[in-house]
């Protein structure tokens, strides 16, 4: 469990390295989380070492960063707000029990479900929010305290050292690969900016980052059922958010890297993250797809990189906070604007056209709900979308073929599969007054799938059982039969037992 992943000394200056990269974006990004929650700065900074270094050490995805983020963020305004940042705390606390219970339960398998055009949804939309936070440091203070955007010479020496940044991540590794391009582009740019006292905003401007080693505290708050009534609905949020957006990275790490993450132990590993960060006054977090992306890119792999990441963040807080705090924003921007550029799915734009409308609706839909309302309501929304459209084509497919067999009795041989979206289809397809006195349906090529399914044959039964007419269920699959059993009295039919009778399915199982 505890194993870094470097057998060699090039990996673990690769780790080392993009660890130290990771760190250095990792700053902004929790402070300006930490506004967003209204709880100080350190608190978004004691997360995103907390988190970050538990996460890394027992989630189940080595090379995926986590920390404090803007999804959880958004969540936790209304109860700081409202309660005070002690109840954030607790809150927190409980979220890390409720993950760490979920992946007791196995239910990290349930990222499974989601379709892969929600997925690209996800991406891309996760892209454009990573794009538009940006843009928030193109503004500056005026003279009379008011938030203005840039203009003449400073706008063009911001966007000129984004430019550079963006240019030395693309063109290095081209010459060498010996070093992570991002940060040597963060090196270059402030070593210019120092040596050329160059007058650009910095990560000082943003917030001191100075602070000491955190601190074990038990939340302050009443310990009885009124507090938990409180922080029960934000902590089922913040671990349903921090749980979708920490698989949904996990998977998209997955397909960057070739490899296989372990979807129950991430849910393990975010639960103790968030429980022990809760405990030290932090803001707790979940899997971030931007840091993860850099520390991806600039080979950051194994466990170390998540792991180096932290303690440099630890570091900076301690020890580095003057040098830190004037590194330029504009580095900083650079390196997150590469990040969108590999994070959105270019070659989605590309198969729009060729891909169902259906699909291709589901890709926008989910990708503008993730953009103006947070990722895990989009990933819900997507999801139901999905398994809606999936549902109503699947309910035209249901069809019957009859013929009378030798004894005379009707048989109906039906197609596909009866559940509550073909119910409607399925009792539209018999006529009993137009039938014999013995009538058979074949489920060989169908299987019941739901209690509408149930309830629907039972319908069908008392209106041939009003006609005077016997009916009879043939080749039901033992999952079928299961179902029947179990409503009992519901469905008052005869079901034809056949002991040769087997299918792929039940022989799979």
């Amino acid at each position: 469990m505890f194993k870094l992943g470097c057998a060699s000394r090039v990996c673990f200056k690769n780790e080392i390295l993009s660890g130290l990269t990771v760190a250095l974006a990792l700053v902004p990004e929790a402070v300006a989380f930490a506004f967003v929650a209204g709880v100080d700065p350190l608190v978004g900074l004691y997360a995103a070492f907390m988190v970050g270094l538990l996460a890394a050490t027992f989630g189940g995805r080595p090379g995926m960063i986590s920390g404090a983020t803007g999804a959880m963020a958004v969540v936790m305004v209304a109860l700081v707000a409202e309660h005070g940042v002690e109840y954030l705390f607790a809150a927190v606390v409980l979220t890390g029990l409720i993950q760490i219970g979920a992946g007791l339960l196995r239910l990290g398998k349930f990222i499974r479900i989601v379709p892969y055009p929600v997925m690209l949804g996800f991406v891309n939309g996760l892209a454009i929010v990573i794009f538009l936070a940006q843009l928030q440091h193109f503004q500056v203070t005026n003279a009379d305290g008011i938030q203005a955007w840039m203009s003449g010479e400073p706008l063009v020496l911001f966007a000129g050292l984004i430019i550079l940044t963006m240019a030395i991540i693309h063109y290095l590794p081209k010459l060498t690969g010996a070093f992570p391009s991002s940060l040597a582009a963060i090196i270059t740019v402030s070593l210019l900016v120092l040596v050329l006292d160059l007058e650009t905003t910095t990560v000082g401007d943003l917030a001191s980052i100075k602070g000491g080693l955190p601190s074990f505290s038990i939340p302050a708050v009443p310990f009885n059922l009124d507090t938990l009534m409180i922080i029960l609905p934000y902590s089922f949020i913040l671990a349903a958010v921090g749980l979708i957006e920490s698989l949904l990275t996990l998977s998209l790490i997955d397909e960057v890297t070739g490899t296989r993450g372990r979807g129950n132990r991430e849910c393990m590993g975010q639960g103790i993250a968030n429980t022990v960060t809760g405990l030290f006054g932090g803001m707790g977090g979940c899997a971030m797809i931007g840091q993860s992306m850099i520390n991806v890119n600039s080979g950051g792999r194994q466990r170390l990189s998540g792991v180096a990441a932290a303690l440099f963040l630890l570091a900076f807080i301690l020890f580095a906070s003057p040098l830190i705090e004037r590194i330029p924003m504009a580095a900083l921007v650079g390196v997150m604007f590469i990040v969108v550029l590999a994070t959105f799915e270019w070659s989605s734009l590309r198969i729009m056209g060729k891909i169902p409308a259906t699909d291709a609706f589901t890709l926008i839909l989910v990708s503008a709900v993730t953009v103006f309302t947070d990722l895990a309501i989009a990933v819900v929304v997507g999801v139901i979308v999905s398994a809606l459209v999936f549902a109503w084509e699947h309910a035209k497919h249901i069809n019957i073929k009859t013929y009378d067999d030798a004894q005379g009795s009707r048989v109906h041989e039906l197609n596909g599969p009866l559940f509550f979206g073909s119910v409607k289809n399925f009792l539209d397809l018999f006529n009993p007054e137009d039938d014999p006195d013995d009538v058979i349906i074949e489920f060989q090529n169908s299987r019941v799938a739901d209690h509408s399914a149930i309830e629907a044959i039972d319908t069908l039964a008392e209106r041939y059982i009003k006609a005077g007419k016997t009916l009879h269920l043939r080749h039901l699959s033992e999952e079928c039969r299961t179902l029947l059993k179990k409503a009992g009295d519901l469905v008052e039919v005869n079901v034809m037992e056949d002991p040769r009778y087997r299918i792929a399915d039940d022989q799979l199982a």
